[in-house]
């Protein structure tokens, strides 16, 4: 499938697929939607939640479904940085991102230049393998469908970065969730950029306890799935 590098509204870059009319990020901003949903309403949230459970020094582990171009890996290694907190992080992706077209994007240049050689380790380390990306990080690249995810209470949270319904809807499914809701601890998150009335009951079918929380600009909604104990 063909796709083009193209710049977002905010300066950050990411892919589009002219065949779907979709791109790997919103056209309104990949680094500020990034920022809102995964690490606002995301890790943020994991955390405040999971820490009172644990000791400040615990690390957390964190499934993304829909690896793509690294951005969501980058910006959490650059707050594990600021944190020093230990991050466990699995990627999934059935097709990757070029080597040359992960290199096009620009989120080192407009986050944290002196971080850039992270972000290409990023992207050459191995697959199928636990990387050290840094002291506090470790990264884990897994090429298979999101159908194929099996494992029962292993992550923290979960960053679900999949392709839009309109053009996936089998990735937003009660199956979908059922997986994430088993992968999930007790008291698990899972946020995701996506919004729509299908989404939310297959979340609440899966298990989940859902909330609707104001999206990314340019989005008005976005969804937050937490596991009970």
């Amino acid at each position: 499938m063909k796709r083009e590098i193209v710049q977002t509204s905010d300066g950050s870059t990411t892919i589009y697929l002219p065949d779907w009319n979709e791109s790997y990020h919103s056209k309104h901003g990949a680094i500020q939607e990034a920022y809102h949903v995964f690490i606002k309403n995301g890790l943020y949230f994991a955390n405040s939640e999971i820490m009172g459970l644990r000791s400040k020094a615990a690390s957390v582990s964190i499934l993304e479904i829909g690896f793509g171009t690294g951005l969501n890996g980058f910006i959490t290694f650059l707050e594990s940085e600021q944190s020093g907190q230990k991050i466990d992080y699995v990627g999934i992706e059935a097709y990757p991102v070029l080597l040359e077209e992960a290199m096009q994007m620009n989120y080192a240049q407009e986050i944290a230049p002196a971080n850039s050689a992270v972000f290409q380790k990023m992207h050459e380390c191995s697959w199928e393998q636990r990387n050290e990306i840094s002291a506090n990080v470790y990264l884990t690249k897994q090429q298979k469908l999101f159908q194929e995810v099996d494992e029962e209470n292993v992550y923290d949270l979960i960053y679900f970065d999949a392709f839009g319904f309109r053009v996936q809807p089998e990735l937003w499914s009660e199956a979908i969730f059922q997986r994430m809701y088993a992968a999930l601890k007790s008291k698990g998150v899972l946020v995701t950029y996506a919004c729509r009335t299908s989404i939310k009951n297959a979340m609440l079918t899966a298990g989940f306890s859902v909330e609707k929380l104001p999206g990314a600009p340019g989005k008005r909604e976005m969804l937050r799935a937490t596991k009970g104990f």
